[in-house]
């Protein structure tokens, strides 16, 4: 049944505004009122210029404009993406990472008046800091996961830089210098700095950095990002050394490959036992290399 439409009074539009119930339909039975007119239904009367509006008749169940529509709630939008939750991630197990906190700690309670030594003859005999400090490329902490999205950093630098401390034993270098490797003759190293070298007491002060969470006391050695990015294209699988921490000694150290790895040959070796230590790890293995890293007087 189609109706006429209807022109709602000025009183009636303001009456909507104020009033948000819904207006509930009378029951089949109930007797629709009309206003007494000689004027069919639906008609409309002007009277001194305002519209005077018929009621019209209302079948059962039917609604009309008065009624209050409630608005219909809002369709969840389905994302056709989900991104995954980045979080860093931690690859290497709590109570390993436990046993390194407390062999730093006890290190450094025992080792601290011989670095109050070593502090004093190294401001005594040359100019510049005690302490020596260089970014180093430390754990890869991407998140592995199965969701979509991309986990890669936009620079890939191997791992997370951190900020790694020894003692200064060379010059201070200037600030545009390369990044190279320390040869086993290097001109640059001091006096004292050459007895630290051999005794490797310049290391020292990396175990705050074991405190800190950034390289534990058994690991690949941390290389500096420019000579890991070529390190990384020259040699396949460098880029796992970056699955543990890197470490103040290590499996390639006690082998007789030390900090003064000048050539691509010597860091092949020196990477080949990075990675055994990394497919053999274990509790017994990181104990075998600290007693031959007392044992040596080296790492």
């Amino acid at each position: 049944m189609t109706l006429p439409r209807v022109t709602l009074p000025r009183v009636v539009a303001r009456g909507l505004q104020t009033t948000p119930f819904r207006h509930v339909a009378p029951a089949p039975h109930a007797t629709p009122q009309t206003e007494t007119s000689s004027e069919p239904a639906g008609s409309v009367t002007q009277v001194s210029g305002r519209a005077r509006a018929r009621t019209l008749p209302r079948a059962p169940g039917m609604t009309t404009l008065t009624d209050y529509q409630a608005a219909r709630p809002a369709q969840p939008k389905l994302a056709l993406v989900q991104a995954p939750a980045f979080r860093a991630r931690d690859r290497e197990r709590t109570g390993r990472r436990l046993l390194n906190f407390i062999v730093a700690a006890v290190g450094l309670v025992l080792a601290f008046p011989v670095m109050l030594v070593i502090a004093a003859l190294i401001k005594l005999t040359s100019r510049g800091p005690v302490l020596f400090a260089q970014t180093r490329v430390g754990l890869d902490r991407r998140l592995l996961t199965y969701a979509g999205g991309n986990t890669r950093r936009h620079i890939d630098q191997g791992g997370q830089p951190f900020t790694m401390y020894k003692f200064r034993t060379m010059c201070p270098a200037g600030a545009g210098d390369p990044q190279t490797w320390a040869a086993p003759d290097d001109e640059r190293v001091t006096p004292v700095g050459r007895v630290l070298r051999k005794l490797r007491l310049d290391e020292l002060p990396q175990l705050f950095n074991v405190l800190m969470g950034d390289m534990n006391v058994v690991g690949p050695r941390p290389e500096q990002p420019t000579i890991f990015v070529y390190l990384r294209e020259q040699i396949e699988g460098y880029q796992r050394r970056q699955r543990v921490r890197p470490g103040i000694t290590g499996w390639a150290q006690v082998n007789g490959f030390r900090g003064e790895t000048d050539t691509e040959e010597k860091m092949r070796a020196r990477v080949d036992h990075d990675l055994f230590y990394i497919d053999n790890w274990s509790p017994w293995f990181d104990l075998r290399i600290l007693l031959k890293t007392v044992l040596s007087r080296g790492m």
